[in-house]
């Protein structure tokens, strides 16, 4: 009688392994492949042009990239990568679209009444101030504080900071050129921030557009910065960011507001957007809340012990 030999169980699972690697593996759904080609094109776009957008909001980030492709004609983001890699002109047109350009003069004006009512008093005790307009894209809010400012009598005591990572926004800016129909809607808000006087008191008309005025862009200077990867912007007495935040991921975040905190003179002030706060920051506990409903901080000052 012959007795049959029982596989070792060894013999088994190297075999049931083996089996399993000559398996053709699930495809990968394209939602996953467009992730992968996002992650690749921003890799490339910062080793090619030093801009780094791999901390901005996924969302926002896959929202403006599909635009570009879109705009482009082309049928998937690897497709842009390589234009991103050998073209100038093209990467030149996908900055434009990363940068976030959307803006008005006086916008939410509570928040300049705000500024006017809270600040600005205690900005008249000092000999010179400092103000920094973080990510000021084409200008309008810049100007905005520039007028506030003039009207309060202490334009000429102040230098005003607009800097933007984006140089054709910035140049618009500089310029301070704008289509004159949307110059009723900017008057409308100047009113509703408390402004004195008339709003075409500060710009000269010329067809459809109008220039502001010389003696608002004299007090400002512009300035490229890149809040990513560029360093300490001055000591300054005001940053204003509003609306730039909501764009990044929480590290970004961190990241700016910590460099906010560094740029800032004790006792300065921070004004963010609507939508943005320092709570969970690791900076909050350096601030004091001015204004909770329009997000203006004080910048706790040096503690001594006596």
């Amino acid at each position: 009688m012959k007795f049959g030999l029982s596989p070792r169980p060894a013999q088994t699972h190297a075999a049931r392994a083996m089996e399993s690697l000559t398996q053709p593996s699930p495809p990968v759904p394209r939602e996953d492949v467009e992730t992968i080609e996002i992650s690749l094109l921003l890799e490339a776009i910062r080793r090619r042009w030093n801009y780094d957008f791999t901390h901005y909001s996924h969302a926002s980030i896959r929202r403006r990239l599909d635009l570009v492709r879109r705009a482009a004609g082309l049928a998937h983001f690897s497709d842009v990568l390589s234009r991103v890699l050998h073209d100038d002109g093209f990467f030149d047109q996908l900055l434009r679209c990363m940068s976030v350009t959307v803006t008005e003069m006086f916008r939410d004006p509570d928040c300049y009444r705000a500024l006017r009512e809270r600040l600005i008093p205690v900005f008249k005790t000092y000999p010179f101030i400092k103000i920094w307009c973080a990510g000021c894209a084409t200008g309008e809010e810049v100007y905005s504080l520039a007028i506030l400012l003039h009207e309060e009598g202490f334009l000429e005591r102040t230098r005003l900071y607009a800097t933007d990572f984006n140089k054709d926004s910035l140049n618009m800016a500089e310029k301070g050129i704008y289509p004159e129909r949307l110059m009723a809607g900017y008057a409308a808000n100047h009113q509703r921030s408390g402004g004195h006087g008339n709003f075409s008191d500060y710009y000269s008309s010329s067809y459809d557009f109008v220039r502001m005025k010389g003696f608002l862009r004299d007090r400002i200077t512009f300035s490229y910065h890149n809040l990513v990867t560029d360093g300490v912007f001055g000591e300054m007495n005001l940053i204003t960011c509003r609306n730039v935040l909501i764009y990044f991921d929480k590290t970004l975040q961190e990241r700016v507001l910590s460099l906010f905190t560094d740029s800032l003179r004790h006792g300065g002030y921070l004004c963010l957007g609507s939508k943005e706060s320092l709570n969970f920051s690791a900076v909050k506990p350096l601030y004091e809340t001015l204004d909770r409903r329009q997000k203006i901080f004080k910048k706790r000052g040096l503690v001594t012990h006596g």
